[in-house]
């Protein structure tokens, strides 16, 4: 057995409270986690979360993102000054980057920290999941023009860069974690993807106008060219039958992701119920966003699709409460699921 050194409580107090400020859902989702994985998960979802600092900036230039992220990589593999990392990029990112992001940035070295202490095993996966991302990340910032992506190809390929790369390290973890749920690795392996592009194909969704307002679109033109609808003319409150149907038609390719990704949850074995909490609470959220964003009818402007508090709460409890019960569970989401495309 391979020692590791043990955490500092005051790094997992940072760590704890920076998901509270960058991220509400998995902030509420990954305490869910037994001990050891919570500390891996949250860990790497900061991680992920200063490459998309990184990408996401205005003012970085293409070589500069393309340093950083290489930066990120060779410190999250045990290379590199992390306090150097964090003063440069800091002096480097634009006004308008949120103080929680640069808050983050500057703390850096304690979340490398806690990559260094985490098992070999979990550490590995980070490693895969964070240089996959970052490095793949630059060719859609690179090519990317703001009237959205060519088609649902490479859509997929986006999603695959940016969020199923988190499943396929989630599996692992929890493989690593379970000899039960190990015993499942071929079949998790399969729906991976689903689960990571079924919540990435819901923010997309969810954030057209909002991201359409900063001069960024991921739509699939191939999709809403058949709709009859040319994405250069998207605007805020914008809506037409040709919007409503690629909306419509994404809905239902998003729908057929998290029935992919809820089979994912349930494929892990009952007794290892804080992971069953931990992936069905966000898609179950998912799913009620979908249901919000259908009953939209293409006019998605931010405020008309967020989750009430009450709705949060309710799905905690159910999730808490029903997550050891498979069909309870399916029920809910087949009920959920009516009256949305597919």
């Amino acid at each position: 057995m391979v020692n590791t050194p043990s955490i500092d409580p005051a790094e997992i107090r940072y760590q704890r409270q920076a998901l509270k400020e960058v991220s509400r859902t998995f902030a509420l989702t990954i305490p869910l986690l037994p001990e050891a994985l919570e500390h891996a998960v949250g860990n790497a979802y900061l991680l992920c979360r200063i490459a998309d600092t990184i990408e996401d900036d205005t003012r970085l230039s293409g070589e500069e993102k393309q340093s950083f992220s290489s930066a990120l990589i060779s410190l999250v593999e045990g290379e590199g000054d992390s306090r150097q990392f964090a003063a440069g990029l800091d002096a480097r990112l634009s006004a308008q980057t949120p103080h929680t992001e640069k808050d983050l940035i500057a703390h850096t070295p304690q979340v490398i920290a806690i990559t260094q202490k985490l098992s070999p095993g979990q550490t590995s996966a980070i490693q895969t999941c964070v240089r996959r991302m970052a490095t793949g990340m630059p060719e859609f910032q690179r090519n990317h023009t703001g009237t959205g992506l060519a088609d649902m190809a490479t859509l997929n390929r986006y999603c695959y860069v940016v969020a199923g790369v988190v499943g396929e390290m989630l599996t692992d973890f929890f493989c690593a974690h379970s000899a039960s749920i190990a015993e499942q690795r071929g079949q998790l392996s399969k729906l991976a993807f689903s689960f990571g592009q079924g919540l990435q194909l819901t923010n997309i969704l969810k954030d057209i106008q909002v991201d359409k307002g900063r001069g960024i679109c991921w739509l699939p033109a191939d999709i809403f060219n058949r709709h009859g609808f040319d994405l250069t003319l998207l605007q805020q409150g914008t809506c037409s039958p040709g919007l409503t149907g690629g909306v419509n038609q994404l809905i239902a390719i998003t729908r057929h992701h998290l029935d992919n990704a809820l089979e994912y949850a349930l494929s892990i074995p009952g007794s290892e119920i804080e992971i069953r909490r931990f992936l069905m609470f966000p898609l179950l959220l998912a799913l009620l966003t979908l249901r919000k964003i259908h009953a939209a009818t293409g006019n998605t402007d931010d405020g008309s699709i967020k989750i009430s508090r009450k709705s949060v709460l309710l799905s905690g409890a159910f999730i808490k409460y029903g997550a050891r019960q498979d069909r309870v569970v399916n029920h809910l989401f087949r009920f959920l699921s009516r009256g949305l495309p597919g």
